[in-house]
């Protein structure tokens, strides 16, 4: 008798146990933080590895992040290594760096044959899930990355070639998006391009770059595009091109242009990257921008992409 109410206490323990083990509360996802930062060009290269130029905004991204990794929106030549050397050099060898295509690295064949050789076969970049069209498959591509879903597009795609087009979102490109945006169940869907849809003048300088052109240029293949983007509830588009850095909604989806981060290369408006956080319910944007120096990078904009 007393060995079977034994046997009746432990297993009522174990059932107590188990229940209590349904009954705690699910973990929250882990928090996953990124850089957006382009147009470094020339400015991150040997002659410039003194104070003020991409290499401080890296530098600043280490002191606020270091985030998972960044991600350069254009315009990285003439030698792309050296961006690269700013960022494995000050976040680490095996920080991952995903670039995308812009006007002059489109123009420059040592440059585009670097870029390629990163993604190599189209899934070299760490967590790709997707590689591009045929005739695209190392420059355009999408990764996963915790719960957000990333497409890297190259608007110079024409179809035939990855530098044939000049700043566009092309049939070919628009039917690979819209195939890859339809298969992911990610919460959080971001697409990065070179060029703005819309262009908007930088939020502190006012200055105004490129007006009419990239996406712009032409405005049936904008127009399509950006419905795409609403349809299947993308949360931000990032881009650079302007030199601009600014942040608006557009019937219903974000444009986050990231500007500049060459430091005191560009005067014309402060230098800037975007940090992005990704939670489990919202996702968070901070613009941090230097002095005319290019030094002392602060937030000087943050907001939310999900909560109004």
């Amino acid at each position: 008798m007393v060995k079977r109410r034994f046997w009746v206490v432990l297993v009522g323990f174990a059932l107590l146990v188990a229940g209590l083990a349904v009954a705690a509360p699910p973990e929250q996802p882990t928090s996953l933080s990124f850089f957006v930062a382009g147009d470094t060009r020339k400015y991150a290269g040997p002659d410039y590895r003194d104070p003020g130029y991409f290499l401080t905004a890296v530098e600043a991204m280490r002191s606020v992040g270091p985030g998972a990794f960044i991600i350069l929106p254009g315009d990285l030549d003439p030698a792309t290594r050296f961006a690269r050397e700013a960022v494995t050099n000050t976040l680490g060898a095996a920080y991952p760096f995903y670039p995308v295509i812009g006007n002059h690295d489109a123009a420059i064949a040592e440059t585009m044959t670097y870029i390629r050789g990163l993604n190599a076969g189209g899934t070299t970049l760490p967590n790709v899930v997707r590689k591009g069209p045929p005739r695209c498959e190392e420059t355009m591509y999408a990764f996963d990355w915790s719960d957000a879903h990333i497409v890297i597009l190259n608007e110079y795609f024409d179809g035939k070639s990855d530098t044939g087009a000049d700043g566009d979102v092309s049939d070919a490109t628009f039917a690979w998006l819209g195939e890859d945006l339809s298969s992911t169940t990610k919460p959080f869907i971001f697409v990065v391009g070179h060029v703005p849809a819309y262009v908007f003048p930088d939020m502190a300088s006012g200055r105004m770059r490129h007006e009419g052109g990239g996406l712009e240029a032409n405005l049936a293949h904008r127009d399509r595009f950006w419905k795409l983007l609403k349809e299947k509830h993308v949360t931000a588009y990032f881009c650079g091109h302007t030199h601009n850095a600014s942040a608006k909604k557009v019937d219903g989806v974000w444009q986050i242009d990231t500007g500049v981060a060459r430091g005191k290369g560009d005067t014309g408006a402060p230098s800037t990257f975007v940090k992005i956080t990704v939670g489990a319910s919202d996702c968070r944007y901070e613009y941090y921008r230097a002095d005319a120096n290019g030094l002392n990078y602060k937030v000087t904009l943050a907001g939310s992409l999900v909560k109004d």
